[in-house]
């Protein structure tokens, strides 16, 4: 028995309380000595930029903090596939990180919803200027609290693009007696009926995945049409935008892009080009690494031109930016850092070791000049140049709007149709128009 007398359990018992007692005043001590959690901590989410990047941000936080004490840099890297789900829920939840990197398409879909903080009343002109000024206005759109009462708000800070380059194969060129890649979309046509009737081989690639590419998308506004009116209707109910489909249509009856297109992503196209069965490819710089790596043969046959464009010499540039949840207590501190990051000394920095492009003024300048000057010709280099140069003209064509991939997938159902006689271009014209109207 664990008590075996009246004196035993009264010692057992103040031996008890003692203990109690003795315990309590530990654990109060503890509690006093024991750092209390960071309340000047950062929290920021990048996508899928570990570990190939943790030694140039461990840089950059702790040189912010050494700057800007007591504030700490929490870092946390998210997988691209998980970004959207995991942003929704911490936004939901009022648990959202205090700086975010997102793109404008899917940031613009929260900023419908008032997520984010309205740069507008936060940021100098002062600052904005600093800034591509057609990348700026990319991050900015209207939202309406009520019906009537709509104002117009930049929601994102610009950091690293990117730009399309094209990437065409001098051997089937040469075969099919071209001498000069295609700029346009008219000469892309005559490229590709040239390359059909002479190689037998496909000239590019335009994938209708709806989840993959915006080129079709794209091709809408860089030939003169529009996707949406105003009012946010359908825009493109109009002759340029029947010209988009019947473009797009002809070049498919004639047997001038692959069937692929209909199941197959921007990634197979790709592989098409590495295999020598595609003669030219839009795709970013940072490619080309992977073209030499799983082609050399193609790689050494490759040149690089400029993205191809319409009668409004538009061009396409994707951007990442930085947002702030309007619900942050830090919103100064999380401003700060985000400009920090986003300043043209640590983008040129950044946009160099990621083979991306800055949007900061000054450090695009720096960028373009440090090409000039390297002396190396190869086509990597080319592109990159390329790809700085391209920026004067560059902005993001497809409009931040909400379900703007409800849109893209109304089209691409409708041009599919087209493309296999089960309507006439008008009528899949009019019937998209009629679909997202609806909406």
């Amino acid at each position: 028995m664990f008590f075996s007398s009246s004196h035993s359990y009264k010692h057992n018992f103040i031996v008890y309380i003692g203990w109690f007692i003795s315990g309590l005043l530990i654990t109060l001590l503890v509690s006093c000595t024991t750092p209390k959690p960071v309340t000047n901590e950062i929290e920021f989410w990048t996508m899928q930029l570990q570990p190939q990047f943790t030694a140039y941000f461990t840089q950059l936080n702790q040189s912010f903090e050494k700057d800007n004490s007591p504030s700490q840099i929490r870092w946390v890297d998210v997988p691209w596939s998980a970004m959207e789900s995991k942003i929704l829920t911490a936004v939901s939840a009022k648990s959202a990180p205090d700086v975010v990197n997102l793109n404008p398409d899917f940031a613009s879909q929260l900023a419908s919803r008032n997520a984010w903080l309205n740069l507008d009343t936060e940021i100098s002109p002062q600052v904005k200027s600093q800034y591509l000024e057609k990348i700026w206005e990319g991050n900015q759109m209207e939202v309406c609290q009520e019906k009537d009462k709509c104002t117009t708000m930049t929601f994102g800070i610009p950091w690293y693009l990117t730009t399309t380059v094209t990437v065409y194969n001098q051997e089937l060129f040469k075969q099919a007696g071209i001498t000069q890649p295609p700029t346009n979309y008219e000469d892309l046509a005559i490229v590709a009926e040239k390359i059909k009737s002479k190689t037998g081989k496909y000239a590019f690639f335009v994938p209708l995945v709806t989840n993959d590419s915006n080129e079709i998308l794209q091709s809408f506004v860089k030939m003169g049409a529009n996707l949406l009116d105003n009012d946010g209707k359908a825009g493109f109910n109009t002759p340029e935008g029947i010209a988009v489909f019947r473009y797009w249509t002809d070049l498919y009856q004639k047997d001038l892009l692959p069937p692929e297109i209909m199941t197959q992503g921007h990634r197979h196209g790709i592989e098409l080009y590495q295999a020598g069965e595609l003669a030219l490819i839009g795709t970013g710089a940072e490619f080309l690494k992977t073209i030499a790596t799983n082609a050399p043969t193609v790689y050494e046959q490759s040149a690089v031109s400029s993205q191809i464009t319409g009668k409004t010499n538009k061009q396409n540039v994707s951007v990442m930016n930085l947002v702030i949840p309007k619900d942050t207590t830090k919103s100064k501190e999380a401003i700060n850092y985000a400009l920090f990051v986003t300043n043209g000394d640590n983008q040129l920095k950044f946009a160099q070791e990621a083979n991306v492009l800055p949007s900061h003024n000054q450090a695009i300048a720096k960028y373009i000049s440090n090409l000039e000057k390297d002396g190396n010709k190869d086509i990597v280099t080319e592109a990159r140049r390329i790809s700085a140069t391209q920026l004067k003209d560059a902005q993001i064509l497809i409009p931040p709007v909400k379900n703007i991939n409800e849109l893209k997938k109304i089209i691409h159902e409708n041009l599919q149709s087209a493309m296999l006689k089960e309507k006439t271009v008008e009528q899949a014209v009019t019937d998209a128009a009629n679909q997202w109207n609806n909406k």
